[in-house]
C-alpha cells in the first residue's frame, strides 16, 4: 500500500529513505489520477524493493511547488533523496516499470 506523505514527513519517508522512492503527485478531483491510483497500489505490492508514496497536492502544495509538479499526475523516482526520473499524465504500468529500470 502506498503511504501518504505530508511535508512535515517528506523529509523521513522520501529524503532519508533508503531505496527507491516513488511518490505520486495527485489530487482527488483528477480523473486521471484517479484512473492512475489502482496502477499505483499494485506497484507498491509488486515491487517489494521500492517504497510508493502519495502526495496529495491539495493538501500539500508547498511539496508539488518544491518539486515544480505543473500537471498530475505526476511520478517521481527520488534515489538518495535526489530527483531521479519523473513521468507526467496517464501512463500505462509498464511505463512506470520502465522509470523503475524494469
Amino acid at each position: 500500500m502506498a503511504v501518504n506523505v505530508k511535508t512535515q514527513d517528506f523529509e523521513e519517508q522520501v529524503a532519508k529513505a533508503s531505496g527507491p522512492v516513488l511518490v505520486d503527485f495527485w489530487a482527488s478531483w483528477c480523473g486521471p489520477c484517479r484512473m492512475l491510483a489502482p496502477v499505483i497500489d499494485q506497484l507498491a505490492a509488486e515491487q517489494t524493493d521500492v517504497k510508493v508514496c502519495k502526495v496529495n497536492i491539495d493538501e500539500e502544495p508547498g511539496l508539488a511547488q518544491r518539486f515544480g509538479v505543473m500537471s498530475i499526475p505526476t511520478v517521481v523516482l527520488f534515489e538518495n533523496g535526489q530527483e531521479k526520473n519523473r513521468s507526467v499524465g496517464l501512463v500505462p504500468k509498464e511505463k512506470l516499470l520502465a522509470l523503475l529500470g524494469r
